[in-house]
């Protein structure tokens, strides 16, 4: 059987929900893609993150695919993931330079105990995981509303303000 044949049954077969087929394609294009992912990253395990996420969308989508080359669909998805990481990584540089940037407007002459006090926060931030420091920086340093926050991430405001408490208490406990 030659390889576009047996790409096209193996397709077929994750579109149909066959498991063994999900994990030819796994097999077939796990090392590409991990290549392609280190190479632009630089780093082991957000690569392997993006890996775990290329082929959960692969099996969320599989049934958009309708014909071509499968490389450049797949490889397409994989540039969507890439370039969402560097938005998220964008984001947080963004927070953070705010956030550093108010922190020193806002010390006291007496900067010893605070900068202590601001570099122990910036660690256990970083902690967190990221929906819960994405919340916070919006909240508090960005000030933006609860409303204006769910409605920016398209969900309800309930859904905000208990992923709030729980990154704020999470926060707390760290901080003591």
């Amino acid at each position: 059987m030659a390889k576009n044949e047996l790409l096209a049954q193996i397709i077929t077969g994750c579109k149909d929900g066959d498991g063994e087929s999900f994990s030819q394609i796994v097999d077939m294009y796990s090392g590409r893609c991990y290549g392609y992912f280190y190479r632009l990253t630089g780093n082991r395990e957000v690569s392997d993150d993006l890996l775990s996420e290329l082929f959960v969308k692969l099996v969320e989508k599989i049934k958009s695919y309708h014909g071509g080359s499968f490389e450049n669909w797949l490889f397409r998805i994989a540039s969507n993931l890439f370039y969402d990481y560097l938005r998220v990584k964008q984001r947080e540089k963004k927070l953070l330079a705010y956030e550093q940037q108010q922190i020193e407007l806002e010390k006291p002459p007496s900067r010893q105990y605070d900068s202590e006090r601001i570099d122990k926060l910036q660690v256990q931030l970083g902690k967190l995981d990221v929906d819960a420091k994405e919340l916070i920086m919006l909240r508090f340093y960005s000030q933006l509303s609860f409303k204006d926050i769910a409605k920016m991430r398209s969900e309800p405001i309930g859904t905000t303000l208990s992923k709030m408490h729980r990154g704020l208490k999470k926060l707390c406990k760290l901080m003591e």
